[in-house]
């Protein structure tokens, strides 16, 4: 797992038949295998994520996206793992062994019309039923996100939750549609960031908070200027000349300076540049691939994952972080994290975790304490990262960014900095169109004669006559088999040994490593430039 946030089936036929014995969503317990795994956990080292065992074979290289020279408030400077392994003695031997499973028998029985039954059911209500009818001693995350009353054209929730609805560039590599997932993105501030200084709802003064986050987190540095396209917002309550015109107007759509705190009655806490202010909470959904939607995200969910912003750290408190993450490392630890899966797990940076994944009969169930490892790694030190997070730094800038998400219409570009668009870029370093070179379509499209055709990837670019929609999406035929895939996982209950929808057995990832040695510092094919930003 690696863009964005926290984390957080046995057939249509017989799945989803009701919640629990009567149809009452209450009488199905979606703590119960996270409280029966409580303490366990098998592999330590969980939180390296499959794709870090890759076979590079010193030419190909998807390391670069994730581990780079650390840049601006989150400097963590990791670049240096593209060139070798560093891996503790107990993690040397590659645990994800549903990468090796050959399940092309298992997704032949599965007929295509089950498969589309199946991921247009709507696992995500039962969960939101199930979770209210928790008693109040449950101390963790219920979602409150009422999705089928959708959202308003500004991305709000119209359910009153404050939740609002996130456009976003997909993380490269395993986040694309080609490769398996969709997802979405919400974000919501505290109470504070949605009322005004007399503590009255107040929807515009929340619309110039959020304005404010967007363009605090996608700040290229951690001072000095800054300049992003808002929707339109009031300077007003603020009192502040946000884009740097000389006068305080009604209706502003850039920031080029970052006001000292925010708005109304959140006016008390400071506006800092490669930060979201405490008590954000990021809400993000993994689903199956529906061919027939035009945004190709089915209704049925892979996973739900929550993260919400606990604590501010200081300089001195995150250098801490960053030296315990050195000292692990250099100790051969694995990673300690507080908390548990029914309170949800800190990363040591000040962010809480939570996450919720199928059960065997296609109900979301909280996660175990191991399977949350499989996002905290991500979400812990990365050198790619803006505080820790991925998804909301890429959103599209403007009011074109608060709606659901959706592909279509957005083009390949560059990350900050770059001249090379992004996926351009991500396909000649690779090889391919995923981590291990193993997704055949792409490779059959971009790369015809084993040399990438520049001319039809520029076509979904800025100025092409493409999009991300058709660069991304996977044909009919393989959006139904990665879903076949995924659910003969599901059926096994088998996270712990890997969640990617795998379509045959991996042979460019390493079952067990011996020599630490990518082999990307002897040829030359380390980039230490990657951005999570991009050039808009």
């Amino acid at each position: 797992m690696r863009a964005g946030l926290l984390v957080v089936v046995v057939l249509a036929a017989c799945a989803d038949r009701g919640p629990g014995p009567a149809g009452d969503p209450a009488a199905v317990d979606p703590l119960a295998t996270a409280r029966a795994r409580a303490g366990v956990v098998d592999n330590v080292d969980a939180a390296i994520p499959p794709m870090c065992y890759t076979r590079t074979d010193g030419a190909s290289n998807p390391c670069w996206v994730c581990h780079t020279d650390g840049r601006g408030r989150d400097r963590f400077d990791d670049g240096d793992l593209q060139e070798r392994y560093a891996f503790a003695d107990s993690a040397r031997t590659n645990r994800w062994l549903n990468l090796f499973v050959d399940r092309r028998a298992t997704m032949a029985a599965i007929d295509d019309a089950a498969i589309l039954d199946y991921v247009r059911r709507d696992n995500y209500r039962p969960l939101v039923a199930a979770m209210a009818a928790l008693p109040p001693s449950y101390a963790g995350f219920r979602p409150d996100l009422d999705l089928a009353r959708g959202f308003a054209a500004d991305g709000l929730a119209r359910d009153g939750s404050g939740w609002r609805a996130v456009r976003y560039h997909p993380f490269p590599g395993a986040f694309w549609p080609t490769n398996g997932s969709t997802g979405d993105l919400f974000i919501r501030l505290p109470p504070s960031f949605r009322r005004g200084a007399d503590g009255g709802d107040a929807p515009a003064i929340y619309r110039l908070n959020l304005a404010l986050v967007e363009a605090a987190v996608t700040a290229p540095a951690p001072t000095g200027p800054v300049d992003r396209e808002v929707d339109p917002i009031d300077e007003r309550p603020i009192g502040f000349d946000l884009d740097g015109d000389g006068a305080i107007s009604a209706a502003v759509t850039r920031v080029r300076r970052l006001p000292p705190t925010y708005a109304g009655a959140a006016g008390g806490e400071p506006v800092v540049a490669q930060e979201y202010p405490p008590g954000t909470e990021l809400l993000h959904s993994v689903r199956y691939v529906d061919p027939d939607q035009p945004t190709l995200m089915a209704a049925r969910m892979k996973e739900l994952r929550y993260a919400r912003k606990v604590e501010q750290l200081d300089d001195w408190g995150r250098r801490r972080a960053y030296d315990e993450v050195a000292d692990e490392k250099s100790e051969g630890r694995a990673p300690r994290y507080q908390g548990d899966a029914t309170v949800g797990f800190l990363n040591g940076f000040g962010w809480q975790y939570q996450g919720f994944i199928e059960d065997a009969g296609g109900r979301l169930r909280l996660q175990t304490d191991e399977e949350h490892r499989a996002c905290l790694g991500c979400h812990g030190a990365l050198g790619v990262t803006v505080d820790h997070s991925f998804a909301f730094p890429r959103k599209v800038p403007g009011g074109d960014g608060w709606r659901p998400q959706d592909l279509r219409g957005l083009h390949d570009r560059p990350q900050l900095g770059h001249a090379r668009p992004e996926i351009a870029t991500y396909f000649a370093r690779v090889g391919g169109g995923d981590e291990t070179r193993a997704n055949d379509e792409l490779l059959a499209r971009f790369f015809p004669d084993g040399r990438l055709d520049e001319a039809a990837l520029a076509s979904a670019a800025v100025g092409g006559t493409r999009d991300l929609a058709w660069l991304l999406a996977p044909s009919r035929a393989r959006a139904l088999a990665l879903d076949k895939a995924y659910l003969a996982v599901v059926r096994e209950q088998s996270f712990t040994r890997g969640r990617d929808a795998v379509l045959r057995p991996a042979t460019r990832v390493h079952a067990r490593v011996d020599d630490e040695d990518t082999g990307l510092g002897a040829s030359g094919r380390t980039y230490r430039d990657a951005r999570l930003l991009l050039a808009w």
